[in-house]
């Protein structure tokens, strides 16, 4: 009688054995060494989504936070200006679902847009004109450079107000130029364009108080009370009324309210938001000029449309 040997079969059961656990071994390996936090991943996203929109906009109008995982990736809530959807990005960081399908559902659309803002600007006999910024933001600066020669060019047949957003994404740095801008623009108008067109060259306050001849004295006292009336060195000391990261900037915080502004810039004419529109002068000039009941000449004075440069 023959006995079976069964060292053969035991012994491919043992290769076997070997090899899934040395495939295992390396796909765990392969993801773990490959894989990306998620906080690497969401900035990832954000300068992916920053750099396919080409500059359209501002840093403040794109948000991307961590949702989760699903199918062995992460999720993301991304939100730019009026659009809403959930992406989705592998874990490597190298490929970015934007949105998608789900077939599963009747309304398959991932994305939904908000009501946009109206653009139709309402008449009125001298437009009140409100620009909302951040004072080191790259398209607050654009189109503030923009803007100087259109309100210039119009003089008081308009009513101009540069405002500042609720919060600041350049720190301490931009928190000490609003209130100076502020105050400039309060006490001493007629030297706030000056003042800005040096500075938006520069990016350097000091040298341009001088150049703008404003009265220091006025405007160091200013720049006390302004910054006890709204506690706004010592609600950024204490980390009150930040915007998640951002400190919090008070001044205008209740106009951000009442016209929803989500960032720098926005800008407002006739109680009205403008929506997208060209930051270059002669576009900023016929948007403004839409706001009036009657349009005056000066509507039509001619003015660049050649971009501003972003930043100083």
């Amino acid at each position: 009688m023959k006995v079976k040997n069964n060292n053969s079969g035991l012994t491919k059961g043992v290769i076997l054995g070997i090899l899934l656990t040395i495939i295992t071994y390396q796909l765990f390996n392969f993801l773990i060494i490959n894989s990306l936090s998620a906080q690497e991943v969401e900035k990832k996203v954000f300068e992916t989504i920053k750099r396919d929109t080409q500059g359209m906009y501002s840093d403040d109008q794109i948000s991307v936070k961590h949702k989760g995982e699903e199918y062995g990736m992460y999720t993301f809530d991304v939100s730019v200006a009026t659009f809403d959807y959930v992406s989705f990005a592998t874990k490597d960081g190298k490929k970015l679902f934007i949105t998608f399908l789900d077939m599963d559902k009747k309304d398959s659309s991932a994305v939904k847009k908000t009501d946009p803002k109206p653009t139709e600007i309402v008449k009125t006999e001298k437009p009140k004109v409100e620009l909302f910024v951040m004072s080191h933001c790259p398209y607050g600066t654009q189109i503030e450079k923009g803007i100087i020669p259109a309100i210039e060019a119009l003089g008081d047949k308009v009513d101009f107000e540069l405002k500042f957003c609720d919060y600041a994404m350049h720190d301490k740095v931009e928190i000490d130029e609003q209130i100076a801008q502020y105050c400039i623009q309060k006490e001493q108008n007629d030297k706030l364009f000056p003042y800005l067109k040096c500075f938006l060259s520069k990016g350097e306050g000091s040298e341009c108080l001088s150049i703008a001849k404003v009265d220091t004295k006025m405007l160091s006292s200013c720049i006390s009370s302004t910054d006890k009336e709204f506690s706004i060195s010592e609600n950024y000391k204490n980390k009150v009324d930040y915007e998640g990261n951002f400190p919090g900037f008070g001044i205008h915080k209740a106009d951000n309210e009442k016209y929803d502004v989500k960032g720098s810039p926005t800008l407002i004419i006739n109680g009205v938001d403008a929506g997208s529109i060209g930051r270059d002068s002669s576009s900023l000039l016929k948007a403004i000029c839409s706001g009036f009941a009657e349009v005056p000449a000066e509507c039509n004075t001619e003015l660049t449309s050649e971009t501003p440069q972003a930043g100083f």
